[in-house]
């Protein structure tokens, strides 16, 4: 019997089953450790400061995964795009077609909004999402090296801009 796909925009009410699925993608990343997200910073951050959007993926009426993303911009381009920061599909719900329903539907936002690209990552090492991916013609940016900073080097490098050009800086 086929299973019932559905898609919708997460809700403030869903701010639980947010976290909980983080916790669960970060245990299958083996990033648990890493998790700091409460509660209230996902009401925070999703909804009262709209610094990104979630979706839920829902097999028979029961959540089974949810996407993270939001606006980037490409300069080239000159127009936004959208950036996936998390798509994550509950083991024992994977390879019903949740995945290409919610992505297909991050596409449909972005194509609606005139959006010009669709950028996510994935871990070298995840085998099953990069075949995933690579069937939906998703290409891969191997001439591209991701970087970070987080945590104690975030704030001495924002730190030293103060040091050096705060009283400097108009706006």
């Amino acid at each position: 019997m086929k299973q019932k796909i559905n898609v919708r925009i997460a809700s403030e009410a869903d701010v639980p089953l947010i976290l909980r699925l983080i916790k669960e993608l970060a245990e299958y990343e083996h990033l648990l450790d890493q998790v700091v997200a409460t509660e209230e910073i996902l009401k925070e951050w999703i909804f009262d400061k709209r610094g990104a959007e979630t979706i839920i993926g829902e097999i028979d009426g029961e959540p089974a995964g949810f996407a993270l993303f939001f606006s980037n911009f490409s300069t080239f381009l000159g127009r936004c795009g959208v950036y996936l920061e998390d798509l994550f599909i509950i083991e024992e719900k994977r390879g019903m077609g949740l995945g290409s329903a919610m992505l297909g539907y991050i596409a449909h936002l972005a194509v609606e909004r005139g959006y010009g690209r669709f950028d996510w990552s994935c871990l070298d090492w995840n085998e099953s999402s990069i075949k995933f991916y690579r069937s939906l013609g998703a290409v891969s940016m191997d001439e591209w090296t991701v970087y970070r900073l987080t945590g104690d080097s975030l704030t001495s490098m924002a730190d030293e801009w103060k040091r050096k050009y705060a009283s400097d800086a108009k706006g």
